[in-house]
């Protein structure tokens, strides 16, 4: 009732301005900043209620909720999307239908749109963009998704106002109040005071001072500063911190202005001590403080309302962009933007925010929007370069939203001239950089600012980004008045940052060059926009031709320093200026003379050139000049005459023909030297490039030198200059200077590239220039010239290319660099060879010049380049090898010359053609005899024949007639003997071949001998192990009386690290087995249940129960050391690493890792090699066997139990305690002092980590943990087995082989078989009763174990028993079994055992026979493994075949009934009181019953997760992943846990907890509970079988399966931890990253 009194007062109010700032200055410091401790939620409530809830009822004209259902009926879901993404999120945008690349959508709209099925790219969002959805002007088709297409995608039509005129009124109205509200407060300064309207009516002593954000300090700086200036604790100063980082600032101290004015003061002096500049802190009252906290909360009431109604957003509009009353004062919305600068985040943050939910998304205001941006750009800009906030969180970022709009862009070209502003922008911040010739000179700038006048080209290219289809008459002014500015900018980068050559001394200081050369990579692009916005219209391409041909002319940099002489050569004449490179300034950058290039070119593809011959006739000399010079100190450069200048100017060559750059120079200084050649006199042109490259006197016989130096430079330097006239008579793929294609420019570039060899996709991508959209054109071209061959599990695809394409392999292509020229000849001639070709690369025939460029080709014939070749040939025929090169002779003209003579001949009569190299060569110089007469060309031969197979075809068409008779048959003799040759060779070859692999056989046969124990028992089938034939089936058994015999002959191994040979016996010294003991949740039932602490210190059941929460696996890489061989390694890896103390270290000495030194696997301790050892059976087995029976067993080994237990009573009296020793003792065995020592550190090892706990060697755990370790080791090899199919023996890895039989002969020796405190527990427990048995033999006063044959029977009934009982845990287990197993066994009648006695005849007609089978079959398995380590029997045949129907194999090598419901019958009444003992277990009766979750057998086989194909959708998953434990909106990083499929928060605090006393995130902790420690990184493939890192190519990503097959393996194999290792240890990670933070 209070509030609708107040709004009523509101609206009938003359001044409801002072109304309502009245309410306003009574209520906001009642609810913010007056308690000092007031809480978030209770704020929220008192704002929302007593202040937002008035404001709406004044809005609406009655209770919210009605005026808001009113307004829903009438209106309409808005056409643009307008999402505004957040730094980092996923976006994406379609290659096939966006007009630009900034067009993008996000996740939602993109996943249902058209363009999921097109050519799409994703990448990551920097923050500050909006979906493109539902703008037409940004798609070609499918503007709309599903969820915005409003039944009509034909024009974006703007909205009408659907409001009300009252409430539009009163929209208007509050909109005008609150937004001068908001405005006057987030552009307020320190030292304002509050209008008399807002000043409390008392104002009290109660001030808050505020720390602003920089990115001067770090946070520990700021931390520090905080601790010691306000006198708070760590924890609040990290608090305070983070909140700034966030927000841009935070209330560090309420207090009086005295007390703040104190802090303020110690936090500037405390931060100006740590860095130059003091932290940016102001005092305010809490008056002040309170409307500011209200303000920033009006952001999102605004965005609400205004996404509630058109209209409301419409007012908005209207009144944030209408004139001030005061004309000398902006509107309120440029106020805030030319505030920008000095706001905090958050308030940016809000502005920003408002401006696209309003003015972006309606036309028109858009339109004014952008007027008033461009207005006010050059002071936007100019505040931007001193802010030192990132770009995204600037006004200025809104330039992309603006200038990409075609319409929009070329309205601000007409009406403002924007491009005019942006260049002069640009010269206004880079003229403190100019020198006194008016050219850039960018010695000791400023390296930052400098980065941030370049984001100002990006707007440039944003308004260049979509041409014009139509021209206008005030677009074409408005436009050439915006190139001049431009051309302006490149007059002032015309000849900057000369350099000249350095003579004795080597420069002491390397001169500034990176500044230049990232001027021009941003300038790449919009050279090129520029040109093909002249190309649209032919009156706009001549004027700007005309405009950048001024420009050139005006230029004065690089003046000649004498008059022009003239020169002789060949009758010839040139007049011109002397000018040498290596004694006179030059430069690398000639921007406008690149561009007047390109624009003649365009100006060819037109035909207007015509009308330029003239003007481009008088300054061909000066067109040549320039880039001649450039091209000239890349040769020298390549000559190493500039060595002396160091490594700056070798960089700037390197860039100026990488692929970066090279095509707005190299490319562009070669294309204007092929304009002068085509229009000066071909030996004038000659000339000049003799006088440029210093050869002139050289070639004119004029100069002669024995300086071995300048013997070297002038031969590099011939061949750089005969390379160049090769490239301006050869290179003719460019758009108009031949008629060719983009595509086939594009074509050509990746043919060249592939005949280097093979490339994956980004390869070849990297190799290709792009253009302004990012796009190389390669995949239009690829399947044209390359096939695909995909990847295998590891590496990624490659593309090779067709056979048919190899014929266009240029030898001289100008993009090669030296190392990819060397590389793409020796491929070429070696692929030549093996096809049995000869070496001859034949040059491709090129395509014919366009007609302004036809007179090139006369430089092949002229007098110049006939006296050039001439004297090479004759310094090469001299054999004098100071005087010419092998590439010399490669590079001379004779092959182009006479191809190009051979083609026109073909086309034309002989009569029309002009072109008579041959005949010169052959007449006046002689080239043709000179060419014979070389005498060291062996390796050119085959060329050399070439050239004169074509003398003599281009001969006869001239005569018209066929080679000669003497001709052909002196080809024919060659050709023979030159296949003779061939066929000497390849016989010399295939005899090389066979000595080498000679001797490879004999390496690998010395190695299988050094590592044995890795091969043996391996034949060549891969099996483990002979085949075992019928006639020995019966000794295929493992256990009992009838047991096989073991392998009986000596194991030597060779110890890796001193190579040599050692047999493995007990009183030997140790043979260890590398290995790595760890935590494993691979076999887990209960995922994420790890078991917690106990009170004595373990965190794992001694027993392993049935749900395998967490296990302990303990795997070998195989490799064998000496014991003291390994200790010495060992304490030499400790050695090293101390003395390395601020490297990074991939291994935990402190818990004893170590990398194998052989395969550098992760291991953390070592297995001792034992020898099998089991004698024959005495003849009284059979004897012992009859009175051994399993009840008799049962009765002995219960009351040996029970006398050790109790050890307090006398034993001797006790009937049967000492009845065990009976049937047969011996002595234990005795190993040496060195294996005890190892079984010690093994076992040790394997109870610290299986129980986390403290190494404890008298722990009686650890024999136990040995046990365990074992038993869980067979259980993940056999599941390994199954998941992939494999038979049970004859498949494993030779490592693994080896591990396992270590580890079960470890865990079998006497060490492990202490009597642990008389606690042997009789449990279902197949490895851990094998291996305890032992223990009840001990004496007090003597060592005794049990004989074979006392073993053989122990072994024999244990099975038998665990075999019964787990066959009852199977049908516990089985739902469908509950009711009939637990009347069973609560009535144990006749009925139960009737049922299993008629099971036994009729196994497979029984389902519930078939469940047990399947139920007990991998427990047989891991059985069979463990009886074959422990004793060394030879397994049956048919296990080494299949893993399918192995049940009765199985049954056969463990001594049990092939049907094995048949040991009940025979122990009926052995096992029935047993199994009335066991049935009233509580546990078991709560199983029975269904109270208690039980384990099913089989039990589940652990997989990863499924994973989508298409990593879009698992983007789409993630983006709906909100933070448990945070409230903002901020973009998380969340990660997938591929074992269980949680989504978790990384790279955060928010989830941190505490893990071992340390903070850890949440990845680190889930992992923890998850995978014991383990957690896997998951990369996808994009199409072509490669990661995209960080979506920064920004291809399609989609799953590899196998890849992802591969990854199951290795975590089911326990070797991700090795693989982890192993790569940290190629890839030395020299960086710390905080892991356990993720």
């Amino acid at each position: 009732m209070l509030f609708s009194v107040v709004f009523q007062q509101w609206l009938e109010a003359a001044d409801s301005r002072a109304e309502l700032f009245c309410y306003l200055k009574d209520q906001v410091p009642q609810i913010f900043c007056l308690k000092k401790e007031s809480s978030p939620q209770e704020e929220e409530e008192l704002m929302q209620s007593r202040l937002l809830y008035p404001l709406e009822c004044f809005l609406f004209g009655e209770a919210p909720q009605e005026g808001l259902e009113k307004l829903k009926q009438g209106s309409s879901s808005s056409q643009l999307c307008g999402r505004v993404f957040k730094e980092g999120e996923t976006v994406y945008s379609c290659r096939d239908c966006a007009i630009d690349p900034t067009c993008v959508l996000c996740m939602d709209c993109f996943q249902d749109s058209v363009h999921k099925s097109h050519r799409y790219k994703m990448h990551a969002s920097s923050g500050g963009g909006f979906c493109d959805c539902g703008d037409v002007e940004a798609w070609k088709i499918g503007p709309c998704c599903s969820k915005h297409d409003p039944g009509a995608s034909t024009a974006m039509e703007t909205d009408e106002c659907v409001l009300e005129p009252e409430i539009y009124e009163r929209a208007e109205r509050l909109f005008r109040i609150l937004l001068h509200y908001v405005t006057d407060f987030l552009v307020w300064e320190e030292n304002l005071e509050l209008s008399a309207e807002l000043q409390p009516r008392t104002k009290d002593n109660a001030y808050y001072c505020v720390l602003y954000n920089d990115e001067h300090h770090s946070y520990d700086h700021v931390i520090y500063t905080l601790q010691r200036s306000v006198n708070c604790d760590q924890a609040d100063a990290q608090t305070h911190t983070a909140l700034i980082d966030k927000e841009g600032r935070r209330a560090v101290k309420r207090g009086t202005l005295r007390s703040c004015q104190q802090a303020k003061d110690l936090i500037r002096s405390n931060s100006e001590h740590i860095s130059l500049q003091p932290l940016r802190v102001e005092i305010l009252h809490a008056a002040v403080m309170a409307h500011q906290t209200f303000v920033l909360r009006l952001g999102p009431w605004f965005q609400k309302i205004i996404s509630y109604s058109v209209g409301f957003r419409q007012a908005f509009c209207q009144v944030a962009l209408e004139a001030n009353i005061d004309r000398d004062q902006p509107c309120l919305i440029s106020r805030l933007m030319l505030h920008d600068g000095r706001m905090y985040k958050g308030a940016r943050k809000i502005v920003h925010e408002l401006i696209f939910c309003s003015m972006l998304m309606e036309t028109e205001f858009k339109r004014l929007f952008a007027i008033e941006f461009t207005k006010h750009y050059k002071q936007l800009q100019k505040d931007f370069i001193i802010d030192d906030h990132d770009r995204s969180i600037s006004i200025t970022a809104l330039s992309v939203q603006i200038f990409t709009v075609p319409t929009l862009a070329r309205q601000l070209i007409e009406e403002g001239n924007v491009i005019k502003v942006i260049v002069g922008t640009v010269m206004d911040l880079l003229r403190e950089h100019l020198d006194d010739n008016n050219r850039f000179f960018f010695l000791g700038y400023n390296s930052d600012k400098f980065a941030r006048i370049q984001v100002i080209f990006h707007d440039l290219r944003y308004i260049l980004i979509s041409k014009p289809s139509i021209w206008t008459e005030e677009l074409r002014r408005e436009f050439i008045e915006g190139f001049k500015a431009f051309l302006g900018l490149l007059r002032c980068m015309q000849g900057m940052e000369e350099v000249k050559r350095q003579f004795g001394q080597h420069i002491a200081v390397e001169p500034e060059w990176e500044a230049g050369f990232s001027l021009q990579i941003q300038l790449r692009h919009i050279l090129a926009m520029f040109q093909d916005w002249c190309s649209s219209d032919d009156e706009i391409l001549q004027l700007a031709f005309e405009e950048c041909h001024k420009a050139l002319m005006q230029c004065n940099n690089q003046p000649f320093h004498r008059e022009a002489t003239d020169y002789y050569m060949c009758k010839h004449i040139l007049h011109v200026r002397p000018y040498k490179v290596s004694q006179e300034p030059v430069s690398i950058h000639l921007p406008i003379s690149r561009l007047l290039a390109g624009l003649y070119v365009l100006l060819c593809r037109t035909g207007a050139v015509e009308r330029l011959d003239d003007s481009v006739s008088d300054m061909k000399k000066k067109l040549a000049e320039h880039p001649l010079r450039c091209v000239v100190l890349a040769a020298q450069v390549s000559a190493e005459m500039w060595r002396r200048n160091g490594l700056s100017l070798v960089s700037q060559v390197y860039y100026y023909q990488d692929v970066k750059c090279r095509d707005e120079m190299y490319d562009k200084d070669i294309l204007m030297l092929q304009i002068a050649a085509s229009k000066m006199d071909p030996n004038h042109f000659l000339m000049l490039v003799l006088l440029r490259f210093e050869l002139f006197d050289y070639f004119n016989g004029s100069c002669s030198s024995k300086d071995q130096d300048e013997l070297t430079q002038w031969n590099r330097l011939t061949e750089e200059m005969l390379y160049l006239l090769i490239v301006i008579i050869g290179e003719r793929y460019v758009p108009g200077v031949s008629q060719v294609t983009k595509e086939d420019v594009t074509m050509r570039e990746v043919i060249h590239l592939l005949c280097i060899e093979p490339m994956a996709h980004s390869s070849l991508v990297k190799g290709l220039p792009e253009n302004e959209s990012h796009e190389t054109g390669l995949e239009t071209v690829i399947t044209k010239v390359a096939t695909f061959k995909k990847p295998g599990v590891s590496g990624h695809g490659l593309y090779g290319l067709k056979k048919e394409r190899l014929v266009e392999f240029n030898p001289f292509f100008y993009h090669y660099s030296r190392s990819q020229h060397s590389k793409a000849e020796e491929s070429q001639k070696k692929r030549r060879t093996q096809e049995g070709n000869d070496k001859a690369l034949r040059p491709p025939v090129p395509p014919a010049f366009c007609l302004a460029f036809s007179s090139i080709v006369r430089l092949l014939c002229c007098d110049i380049i006939i006296h050039v070749l001439r004297r090479v040939l004759q310094r090469a025929a001299e054999d004098r090898s100071t005087h010419w090169t092998e590439a010399m002779i490669q590079r001379v003209h004779i092959k182009r010359a006479l191809l190009e003579e051979k083609t026109q001949l073909e086309h034309s009569t002989v009569e029309e053609v002009t072109f008579d190299f041959s005949l010169k060569a052959r007449s006046n110089s002689q080239s043709y005899k000179l060419i014979k007469a070389v005498p060291s060309l062996e390796a050119q031969n085959d060329m050399v024949k070439w050239v004169l197979q074509m003398f003599e075809i281009v001969k006869c068409l001239r005569e018209k007639s066929s080679p000669t008779a003497s001709m052909s048959m002196d080809t024919t003799n060659a050709q023979d003997k030159e296949k003779a040759e061939r066929k000497r060779k390849a016989e010399a070859a295939k005899l090389h071949r066979q000595k080498i692999m000679a001797q490879m056989s004999a390496m690998q046969k010395n190695f299988i001998e050094s590592n044995k124990m890795l091969y043996e028992n391996m034949p060549e089938s891969g099996t483990q192990g002979e085949p075992v034939t019928s006639t020995e089936r019966e000794l295929c058994v493992a256990i009992g009386p009838h047991r096989g015999s073991s392998p009986a002959g000596r194991e030597v191994l060779t110890c890796i690290l001193c190579q040599e040979e050692q047999e493995v016996v007990a009183q030997a010294p140790a043979m260890v087995l590398t290995a790595c003991v760890q935590r494993s949740t691979v076999l887990t039932q209960c995922r994420g249940k790890i078991p917690t602490n106990r009170a004595d210190g373990t965190s794992y059941p001694l027993f392993m129960p049935p749900e395998l929460a967490v296990g302990t696996h303990t795997g070998s890489c195989g490799h064998v050391m000496h014991a003291t061989c390994w200790q010495k390694y060992f304490e030499a890896v400790q050695n090293m690493t101390r003395n390395r103390l601020h490297a990074e270290l991939i291994i935990d000495l402190e818990n004893g890792e170590y990398l194998c030194p052989l395969c550098k696997s992760l291991c953390n301790t070592v297995v001792p090699l034992i020898p099998y050892l089991f004698p024959m059976y005495s003849e009284n087995a059979e004897i012992i066997g009859q009175h051994l029976t399993l009840p008799r067993w049962i009765q002995i080994i219960s009351a040996r139990i029970k006398g050790l237990k109790s050890v307090t009573q006398d034993n001797e009296g006790q009937s049967d305690f000492r009845s065990i020793l009976s049937y047969g003792v011996q002595e234990p065995r005795k190993f040496s002092d060195s294996i005890a020592e190892m079984l010690v550190v093994c076992a040790t090892t394997v109870h610290r980590v299986g129980l986390q706990t403290a190494p404890n060697e008298l722990c009686p755990h650890v024999p136990i943990m040995a046990w365990n370790t074992c038993a869980f080791t067979i259980q993940a090899i056999e599941n390994i087995l199954q998941e992939e199919g494999k038979p049970l023996f004859g498949s494993l890895q030779n490592r693994q082989l080896a591990g396992l039989k270590a580890i079960v002969q470890f865990s079998a020796t006497p060490t492990c078989l202490v009597l642990i405190s008389q606690q042997v527990l009789v449990v279902f427990c197949q490895v851990g009763l094998v291996l305890s048995i032992p223990a009840l033999y001990q004496e007090e006063a003597v060592d005794l174990q049990p004989s074979a044959v006392s073993s053989a029977y122990n072994h024999l009934h244990i099975l038998h028993l665990v075999t019964m009982a787990h066959m009852l845990q199977v049908l516990i287990s089985s739902k469908v079994m509950y009711t009939v197993m637990w009347t069973a066994l609560s009535l144990f009648d006749r009925f139960f055992w009737g049922l299993l006695i008629r099971l036994i005849p009729d196994v497979s007609g029984s389902s519930v026979a078939e469940r047990v089978n399947r139920g007990i079959e991998p427990f047989l398995r891991c059985a069979a493994l463990f009886f074959s380590c422990l004793t060394g029997v030879h397994p049956p045949e048919e296990l080494s075949i299949t893993s399918q129907g192995q049940m009765e194999a199985l049954c056969s090598y463990l001594a049990l009934p092939s049907n094995v419901f048949q040991l009940f019958q025979d122990h009926r009444d052995t096992v029935t009181p047993l199994m009335q003992r066991w049935s009233g277990s509580p546990a078991v009766t709560k199983a029975m019953k269904g109270n208690i979750q039980t384990v099913r057998y089989p039990r589940r086989r652990n997989r990863l997760i499924d994973l989508p194909e298409d990593y879009s959708a698992l983007l789409n998953q993630a983006s709906h992943f909100q933070c448990p434990k945070s409230t903002d909106d901020d973009r998380k990083h969340p990660t997938l846990c591929l074992f269980c499929g949680a989504m978790l928060c990384s790279q955060s605090s928010c989830c941190l907890s505490q893990l071992d006393g340390e903070d850890v995130g949440a990845c680190t902790a889930h992992a923890a509970t998850c995978g014991a420690g383990v957690a896997l990184k998951l990369d996808f493939n994009y199409d072509y079988g490669e990661t995209d890192p960080h979506l920064g190519r920004g291809n399609p990503l989609h799953l590899c399966p196998e890849r992802y097959k591969k990854l199951n393996q290795l975590w089911q194999q326990h070797c991700i931890l090795e693989e982890i290792a192993r790569s940290l240890e190629v890839v030395n990670v020299m960086f710390a990253f905080e892991w356990q933070m993720l």
